[in-house]
């Protein structure tokens, strides 16, 4: 069993050594990225989203630009009970551009953000690693323009999940929330 164990924190090691090294995409442009975007798919192996996955729904993501640099993020989805969930953070610019920093107040943890593969009236991939405690766990998540995904999208999300080492079953493609319609998206 230990050595079990130690393959496995041996792997994980290997996979956020990896994915530390994972580069926004060149020529990021802050401006393009801005709008409104749907939150079409999640991937990470943290115990809250494998807890979770089947309940959840697409939602909402609004990116607005600051005049300094920073990207004010602001999430939105309807829960089971039809409650509104929002969120929003601060993410602050780093000297890499497409990659951003913030301190989510309401999970205490740290993240560090990167635009990994973007076509900004389409979608983007963001890759995120999130450290609290000590302890990093990956996050990628993502974003469409539309709330139809294509299935090259969907294959294309699902690889480079699997290539930073979240687990198949823990990469989802949310099914639309009908209460998303472009009439009914203010939530």
């Amino acid at each position: 069993m230990t050595t079990t164990v130690l393959r496995m924190l041996t792997a994980l090691t290997c996979v956020l050594a990896a994915c530390a090294n994972i580069m926004p995409v060149p020529d990021f442009s802050l401006e393009k990225v801005a709008g409104k975007w749907y939150m079409a798919g999640f991937a990470t192996n943290a115990q809250w989203f494998v807890n979770r996955k089947a309940t959840m729904k697409m939602g909402t993501a609004t990116m607005v630009p600051t005049d300094i640099g920073d990207l004010d993020l602001s999430y939105a989805t309807l829960n089971a009970d039809g409650t509104c969930w929002r969120m929003t953070h601060m993410a602050k610019k780093t000297d890499t551009p497409g990659r951003f920093t913030f301190h989510s107040q309401a999970w205490n943890n740290d993240n560090d953000m990167r635009f990994v593969d973007i076509v900004y009236d389409n979608y983007a991939v963001v890759h995120t690693i999130k450290t609290k405690d000590g302890v990093s766990e990956i996050l990628n998540k993502l974003y469409s323009r539309s709330s139809e995904i294509s299935d090259d999208l969907q294959q294309k999300f699902t690889q480079f999940s699997l290539d930073t080492g979240v687990l198949a079953e823990n990469i989802v493609i949310f099914p639309p929330n009908s209460t998303l319609s472009p009439q009914n998206s203010s939530s």
